[in-house]
């Protein structure tokens, strides 16, 4: 059987080395491995680099020297009740405990030989070897994340200016969805790793059992409650829930979300809708996949409650990473009536769903911005969730949380914002998705006649 399709963000490059995150000997080593890089965010906005020979923008990946003034007080991991302090060893509330300091994440490593076994959970490279064993068979990129968001901006401005010193060049926090078009396909898997992580560990400050602030544990891959540390004052306080079995809220989620391309029973019109966005911008439907559902049974729900169509045949295409902020887009195509009439009035969430005819999208797809989108059609998607001034030069100072590339709803109210970005007059008819999502890839492998149903499929019951 031949490989699935990856998606851009997808095929993660980097060995995780997930039994490893409980060693603080292992972690607090290799924190300081001149081989190690670091990917640095503020406000969920990734640091780029831009090279001093070229105009080209690239995923700034520091080293341990250069970002070393902001991470706090050593030990970077396992830190004990008092500052310099390291914490006692088999205590499972300071496995990998980091208490001060900016949030920091150990990503990975990215292995320079793809056919090396060294990283492998064996006798000789696992989590009960010494630390010295264990970075003596490292070859090739350890990658850690830090959140600055609640550093000071002198520190980070100083930290980025002895940075530019050093690797020359300038460096900038871009607009994360911006970002992507500067990517390859290896910083782009990086980045959706780092972003999601770095996300999940600045939403979850608190318990959900008992509020009390959480602590980060397993180099930011666990949260756990700071009442159930060895030295916390719980005076006239009932135990925490957590103290005992095991929670999901813990760990990183990850939510699945549906998105189709709904092609007619001709095999020749694709069915998009366009929500309160800027421009005539068009993509497929989406929406998250609800308890008690399967993946199919959320695709039949969501195209029913958001253009008013039934749809059979659901048939499954391939995934991706959606790091805004930790989605799971599973990709579908399915089949529908197109004759029968549309509705947007069930839900709310469209402006409008329409039919569109393969000769049509391939014009789109032609075109040379029909798939292309600029830093202001950024702004206008930032200024549709903000409800800011969509000229204004300054990036949002927050993420979005709407995706009109994954097909996520915006905010009511946000149409006046949305339509206040102008097209030029060469634009194309309309805008779909370029190919670094899912949802411009579902519309362009049915187009070019490569994946869903085709006039010439054959046909099959409804399902």
């Amino acid at each position: 059987m031949g490989e699935a399709y990856v998606n851009f963000l997808s095929g993660s490059p980097l060995n995780r080395l997930s039994w490893l995150r409980t060693s603080q000997p292992f972690l607090n080593a290799i924190a300081h491995a001149p081989s190690t890089r670091w990917l640095v965010f503020k406000e969920g906005q990734p640091l780029l680099h831009t090279q001093p020979s070229a105009s080209k923008q690239s995923l700034a990946r520091l080293t341990t020297s250069d970002v070393k003034p902001l991470l706090g007080p050593e030990p970077f991991f396992a830190q004990g009740q008092q500052e310099g302090e390291l914490a006692q060893p088999d205590v499972p509330v300071l496995e990998a405990a980091r208490l001060r300091g900016p949030p920091i994440v150990f990503l990975g490593l990215h292995e320079t030989d793809a056919d090396s076994s060294n990283a492998l959970p064996s006798s000789e490279f696992s989590a009960k070897t010494s630390a010295e064993t264990v970075i003596a068979n490292i070859k090739g990129t350890p990658y850690f994340s830090l959140d600055v968001s609640d550093v000071t901006s002198a520190d980070v401005d100083k930290m980025l200016q002895a940075a530019a010193t050093r690797a020359g060049g300038e460096f900038d926090f871009s607009e994360p969805r911006a970002a992507l078009a500067l990517f390859d396909a290896f910083e782009a898997a990086l980045s959706a790793e780092a972003r999601s992580m770095v996300d999940w560990n600045a939403r979850n400050k608190y318990c959900p059992a008992c509020g009390s602030p959480v602590h980060s544990l397993w180099a930011g891959w666990k949260l756990t409650c700071s009442s159930l540390l060895p030295w916390a004052d719980n005076t006239g306080r009932k135990p925490c829930p957590t103290a005992r079995g095991l929670h999901n809220f813990a760990h990183p989620r990850t939510d699945a979300v549906v998105i189709m391309a709904v092609i007619d029973e001709t095999g020749d019109k694709i069915l998009l809708g366009r929500n309160k966005w800027p421009g005539k911008f068009y993509s497929c439907m989406a929406g998250f996949i609800e308890p008690g559902e399967s993946f199919e049974d959320a695709v039949k729900r969501e195209l029913w409650e958001e253009a008013g169509v039934k749809v059979w045949n659901v048939s499954y295409h391939s995934s991706q990473p959606w790091p805004y902020p930790a989605n799971l887009m599973v990709g579908f195509y399915a089949i529908a009536n197109s004759s029968q009439p549309l509705r947007t009035d069930l839900d709310n969430e469209l402006e409008e769903a329409r039919w569109y005819t393969r000769q049509e999208i391939l014009q789109v797809l032609g075109h040379r911005d029909g798939t292309t989108l600029t830093r202001r059609d950024h702004r206008g998607f930032a200024a549709a969730a903000e409800k800011s001034n969509p000229n204004d030069q300054q990036q949002p100072t927050t993420s979005s949380t709407a995706n009109p590339l994954a097909g996520d709803a915006v905010k009511a109210g946000e149409k006046e914002a949305a339509n206040a970005v102008q097209e030029p007059l060469s634009a194309p008819p309309f805008k779909i998705p370029p190919l670094s999502a899912i949802a411009g890839v579902l519309i362009a492998e049915w187009a070019h006649g490569r994946a869903g149903f085709q006039p010439d499929s054959p046909k099959r019951g409804n399902l």
